[in-house]
């Protein structure tokens, strides 16, 4: 039987959960519960688009230009967001992942990042995706099997739906209080902010309230978690449905962007909540950056779950 274009696929249930896995990218490609989706899907022959629930490592969101120095060593990325001039979404999205166990609610991908021009360290990347009755829970390790020190940062790429309608009609619950600010143009980091004063507080979501026409593309941080430092963001419809994501104090940035295409028909379809280890351009900024030292590995984990 002929292989999707997005890989093999791994179906997953457990109680009113079932899931679909792709292999290339450790892509998420459906998640629904009692039938509704909770992510906007993709089709197992589809080219994976927008990066639609893939896996980024060993960084998430971008390299600007592709260039940073790291050890001494001056580094130049290939440029796959070209109409902005940048490296995107790290080199793990278009790994094609084995499956290494499985059972009837799980299972764990392995790929391995193999040294290259611009990040020349082998990095081992797993990732389990385990359904329960809580939901779909994501636990992603990188493990330097290198000889030398490596950068890494990682996250997910998930568009969460509320229920019916699109982004404008649901309400966004964001437990942040700094935005980073970006250029319009190529969207560079420009610094934090306060998102009761940025933009006239158009950013700030700490209490919910309806995305309506607000555009977003930017990270936040600030995070404010629970009493159990888990932080969580909710996406709610009209109707009352609704979807959660949570983590802990591994990702303490979480991106948001509101999906706008310049194509009506796919524009706003679904609300992208990334929660990542590092920032933006953490690759320059050496913010939150995690260096693996050679055999040292890296966890980080999330939850998505029916509202």
């Amino acid at each position: 039987m002929t292989t999707p274009l997005s890989g093999t696929h791994h179906g997953l249930t457990a109680g009113d959960y079932h899931a679909t896995i792709a292999s290339v990218g450790a892509s998420l490609r459906t998640l629904q519960h009692r039938g509704r989706h909770l992510v906007v899907p993709f089709d197992a022959d589809d080219v994976r688009p927008v990066f639609r629930g893939a896996t980024l490592a060993p960084w998430p969101n971008r390299v600007v230009d592709g260039r940073y120095t790291f050890d001494g060593a001056d580094q130049q990325l290939a440029l796959t967001e070209p109409g902005r001039g940048h490296a995107l979404h790290g080199l793990a999205a278009w790994l094609d992942f084995t499956a290494v166990d499985r059972t009837a609610s799980s299972v764990t991908l392995a790929a391995t990042i193999e040294a290259q021009e611009g990040y020349p360290h082998r990095v081992e990347v797993a990732v389990v995706f385990e359904l329960d009755e809580d939901g779909l829970h994501t636990t992603v390790t990188g493990t330097n099997s290198g000889p030398s020190p490596a950068p890494w940062g990682t996250g997910p790429h998930p568009y969460l739906v509320a229920g019916d309608g699109r982004v404008d009609d649901w309400t966004l619950e964001l437990p942040a209080s700094d935005v980073l600010t970006v250029t319009e143009d190529r969207l560079i980091p420009v610094g934090l902010a306060d998102v009761a004063v940025e933009a006239g507080g158009v950013f700030d979501f700490r209490a919910p309230r309806r995305v309506a026409d607000t555009f977003i593309d930017h990270a936040f941080t600030g995070l404010l978690p629970a009493a159990d430092g888990r932080t969580t963001v909710t996406l709610r419809s009209a109707e009352g449905t609704g979807v959660a994501m949570t983590w802990d104090e591994a990702c303490p940035w979480v991106q948001i962007h509101t999906a706008d295409r310049d194509t009506p028909e796919l524009s706003r379809l679904g609300l992208a909540v990334e929660p990542m280890t590092c920032p933006p351009d953490a690759y320059n900024s050496g913010t939150d950056l995690i260096v693996l030292a050679s055999g040292q590995s890296a966890t980080a984990s999330w939850t998505i779950a029916a509202l």
